[in-house]
Order: C-alpha cells, then structure tokens, then sequence
C-alpha cells in the first residue's frame, strides 16, 4: 500500500493573511496563483523583497495595524479606521494620538488585565484541586 501525498494548497488571501500582509498590496503573480505550504514555509523563511517591503512599510492588513496600534480590530472600526495603512499613517496616528485611539487603548489595557486575573485565579484554583 503506497500512500500519496497532495500538495496542500491554500487561496492568496490565505497565505497573505498568514504572512501578516495586504493582499491588494501583494505582486499580480502572488494574487492571481495558488500557494503551497512549501511556497509559504519558504516565504516565511527567506521573504523576497517585495515581502520584507511590505511587512516594513505597508500598507498593513487591519490585525496588523490593530496590533502596532495596542487596540482591538473592533476599536478601529469604532475609531472609523477600515482600511488599510502603511507604517508612516500608523507612525502619524501615534504622534495625533486622538481622543478614540486613547480611549480604545485603555480598554485593550483593561481586556489584557482582567485576562491576566482570570488566568492567575484559575492556575490557583488548578493548584488546590
């Protein structure tokens, strides 16, 4: 019994999600193509240039400007943020730090904190038992 093995393969807006770019954003090839987990595994390995320019200056997909900005996907929505930006527009939003930035990153504070006591009171819980 011979097993065979396919090559898996995923759609480009999967694969650019796993590299952490805009898909819009990618070369015609890489929107137009299928991507193998080798091709990824190899992108991430040893990214070309125009991945290394993508992940440097953008424009970056919403979880990515989310997390250069500590807030939530939802508290850039909240803030009218829908598409994408490139490094520089994050860089400016940081220096504005608008009202809506600051009150988003206070509740993202206050989300990690409480995740952190109900972790800390279930390992003491998990200890007793």
């Amino acid at each position: 019994m011979t097993s065979h093995q396919n090559t898996q393969t995923m759609k480009p807006a999967t694969a650019a999600k796993k590299l952490g770019v805009y898909l819009e954003a990618t070369p015609a090839e890489f929107q137009e193509g299928v991507v193998s987990r080798g091709e990824l595994n190899a992108l991430q390995a040893d990214p070309p240039e125009w991945l290394q320019e993508l992940r440097r200056n953008g424009p970056h997909p919403r979880p990515v400007v989310a997390a250069k900005l500590g807030v939530s996907i939802s508290g850039l929505a909240r803030g009218g943020v829908t598409e994408a930006l490139t490094t520089e527009q994050i860089a400016e939003l940081k220096a504005e730090n608008p009202e809506w930035l600051r009150k988003e990153r206070a509740t993202q504070a206050e989300v990690r904190k409480e995740a952190v006591r109900i972790k800390e009171k279930n390992a003491e819980q998990d200890s007793r038992s």
